[in-house]
């Protein structure tokens, strides 16, 4: 619900929303330029009778005078020859120079107020505050499920650039721009009549007035007990049956101009005491330091705009387009997909078509909508990969606690199918666990749980085979894989280590082919590499097969090539596809950003441990680490003489100091070691540094990863810290395989 409520205000609202925030950002500079131009105030404080006889004394046809939030006073005039306003030097009653407004800032403050279109214009607006409101309230309760709860929500910000610029900017500007929101539709309200006078009841007109010779002003007692701060407006009779109108901060009244005496006064009640606070916080007019904060966060909506766009069309695209799909309430099928890179969205679409050609009204979904109950379902399917080490997918991140609200045990059977990958251990893991949670509950099931190896279309079908059993009558599932988007790299060099370990292992780099390079690309003098990050995944696809592999980056696009380590695996498809290459050969692939593997912002140390080829993108970290960022590197090989990775370049980082210090364990020598030995013994250091704030990057293989981290584990526990409260913290990352 809060996703949809965050989306559809703003994506009907956004262009609305930047216009009124860019007039906005413009307008909150007008206070303090007001306040910075206005005449010093006098060192004794005047009251409005002195302050109208100075001026009168300097101005003949004195007719008006006003005071503003910023404290300048403006003094109307009219005779018989000239006409005009003037801004007043309080101390002195002299014109410092005549009143003018910026015709800028009237276009602005007309754009911001109604777009130019009067009543129209004044209720898109209004909308358009509404719209914001909603955009806080739901980004604040979508950045809290984000982080892991409202006591994370200030946490190490993950996901590609644009997520974590629309979470960073977001958690700063949020506050100001709810205030803008909230008093820009109260101010809205106001003004078409919408709160009990609002604007405040105007005092009744006496029905009597002196008549006799007019005082001088600054005889005046009514205007005496008015000290000049509380003025706001002072109108000046014109003629002696007429009154002064004068209007403070506290009320509005008539005084008689022959006696001095206020006739009738009308105080401002709670409704337009309440309206003038709320103007003031959100104009910023008599607290222009205010006034900046809110136009630093107008500022900052203009790129949430932008960002939050780019992440909803992102998201779009990553989802397959289902034709015929019904709104759950209505759906007597039910389909909850779990994926990362898309893949098992395209089974859940071959799925959706199959069931709706066969007559049912499907209702397709991530596992993060699940909702509290179907009202006219008969049936549920779960599709869902596995992500990392057991894992839940991005799209499924949320299920195991919606679950847990889901009302009752349904009447409907359900049918569950993981997707994974036989070569890892934990093989389909997160669907097995969606399994077990179901059962707990006593869901129904459909048929026994199944697991699909390496998104095996003929394993998919023979399920859907079953599935029409189920049903009562055929179903036949003819999946065709979507073949990546891919585009074509040369490889340039590579270099072998290894063999004498039985352990060959690679490390290839490449470029974009010898083809005409672009305008962009002659300016920057870089190849046409497709950008990504040291640690984003590149997929791979060996010729004639339409499954990626995926292998971690060891570069960043910023370094003008393409680097990947790969040790070759007995029967390995891929890997035995990549070690025969040659220079000059050329691959498939495509960039899949992996944004949970990144180090931290901020100079807290980085403690990377990795072994084999999982020191690929640990290497990139270091690369990139020009401003000599603490980073300590733990690297765990089989023998120094043949698979030292990156020896070379290791020494060279350590006299760059991009590369603080370096711990290495080889395991077919004589002093034998791994990796989580050496963590072992340097427990004591590495719990300093953990205390201070360091960050703990893994990568590598599972049974290293595990024996890191009971390691850490132990090294931590004389503190009391744990690996499961760093992982909370974004503190230690594993990137594993």
């Amino acid at each position: 619900m809060f996703r949809q409520l965050h989306k559809i205000p703003g994506l009907f609202a956004a262009l609305l929303i930047v216009v009124v925030a860019a007039s906005g950002v413009v307008l909150s500079l007008v206070p303090a330029l007001d306040t910075l131009s206005a005449p010093p105030a006098p060192a004794a404080q005047m009251n409005v009778a002195e302050l109208a006889a100075s001026v009168q004394r300097h101005l003949p046809g004195l007719a008006n005078l006003s005071r503003q939030p910023s404290g300048k006073i403006i003094a109307a005039y009219s005779t018989d020859t000239a006409q005009g306003q003037d801004v007043i030097d309080p101390r002195t009653g002299a014109v410092v120079g005549p009143y003018t407004t910026s015709a800028f800032v009237r276009w602005m403050t007309s754009l911001h107020r109604s777009l130019f279109l009067r009543t129209e214009g004044r209720i898109a607006v209004g909308l358009s505050a509404l719209a914001m409101v909603l955009l806080c309230v739901s980004g604040a309760v979508l950045l809290a499920r984000r982080m892991g709860g409202w006591r994370k929500v200030f946490g190490p910000a993950r996901g590609s650039l644009s997520h974590r610029l629309h979470i960073e900017l977001g958690r700063f500007a949020i506050m100001g721009l709810m205030l803008s929101g909230v008093t820009g539709l109260w101010m809205s309200m106001a003004n078409f009549n919408l709160l009990p006078n609002a604007m405040g009841a105007m005092p009744q007109f006496p029905a009597s007035v002196n008549g006799g010779k007019p005082a001088p002003i600054g005889t005046l007692q009514a205007l005496q007990a008015i000290p000049v701060s509380d003025l706001r407006n002072l109108t000046f009779p014109t003629d002696p049956s007429d009154v002064f109108t004068v209007t403070t901060a506290g009320g509005m009244g008539y005084i008689d101009q022959a006696t001095g005496k206020m006739l009738s006064y009308q105080a401002n009640g709670v409704w337009k005491k309440i309206y003038e606070w709320i103007y003031m916080l959100h104009t910023g007019e008599g607290f222009w330091s205010l006034g900046l904060i809110l136009g630093l966060a107008s500022l900052c909506s203009l790129v949430l705009s932008w960002t939050g766009t780019i992440l909803w069309w992102r998201r779009r695209q990553s989802l397959p387009k289902m034709k015929h799909n019904h709104i759950a309430h209505t759906a007597d099928t039910i389909i909850l997909v779990g994926s990362d890179g898309g893949a098992t969205w395209g089974f859940a679409r071959t799925l959706h078509d199959a069931l709706t050609a066969s007559g049912y009204k499907c209702h397709t979904a991530s596992m993060n909508q699940l909702a509290r109950h179907y009202a006219h379902a008969q049936r549920m399917f779960i599709l869902t990969s596995t992500h990392g080490d057991g894992a839940a997918p991005e799209s499924a991140r949320n299920f195991m606690a919606r679950l847990e609200k889901f009302h009752g045990t349904p009447k409907f059977p359900v049918a569950l199918l993981g997707f994974g990958d036989r070569q890892f251990p934990k093989f389909s893991q997160f669907g097995h666990d969606v399994a077990a949670a179901v059962d707990a509950r006593k869901w129904y099931a459909m048929l026994p749980y199944h697991a699909i190896d390496r998104q095996s279309v003929q394993d998919f079908a023979r399920w859907g085979r079953a599935v029409g059993e189920a049903l009562g009558h055929a179903l036949e599932l003819t999946h065709q894989p979507v073949r990546p988007r891919t585009r074509r790299l040369e490889l340039v060099e590579r270099i072998d280590y290894g063999h004498e370990v039985q352990a060959p292992t690679t490390v290839f780099r490449f470029l974009a082919p010898d083809v005409p390079p672009t305008f962009w690309e002659r300016v920057t003098g870089r190849a046409a590499l497709p950008r990504f990050e040291a640690g984003d995944l590149v997929g791979i696809l060996p010729p004639g097969s339409d499954l990626p592999r995926f292998y971690s980056l060891a570069t960043s696009s910023r370094d003008g090539f393409l680097e990947i380590c790969v040790r070759k695996h007995p029967g390995g498809e891929c890997s035995g596809y990549l070690h025969s290459l040659e220079p000059g050969e050329t691959v498939e692939c495509f960039i899949k950003q992996n944004p949970d593997f990144r180090p931290v912002k901020g100079r807290a140390p980085i403690i990377l441990i990795g072994a084999g080829t999982g020191i690929g993108p640990l290497a990139g970290f270091i690369r990139a680490n020009a401003r000599g960022r603490a980073m300590h590197l733990y690297f765990g090989g089989r023998d120094p003489k043949s698979d030292f990775l990156y020896a070379e370049e290791i020494e060279s980082w350590l006299t760059e100091r991009r590369l603080t210090s370096l711990t290495t364990a080889f395991s077919r020598i004589s002093d034998r070691a791994y990796v989580q030995d050496r963590i072992v013994e340097d427990a004591h250091r590495l719990r300093t540094m953990i205390e201070r704030g360091a960050q703990i990057m893994v990568c590598g293989g599972r049974d290293m990863a595990e024996g890191v981290m009971q390691a850490v584990e132990e090294a931590l526990a004389p503190v009391g810290l744990s690996v499961v409260k760093l992982k909370a913290e974004g503190r230690y990352l594993e990137d594993v395989y």
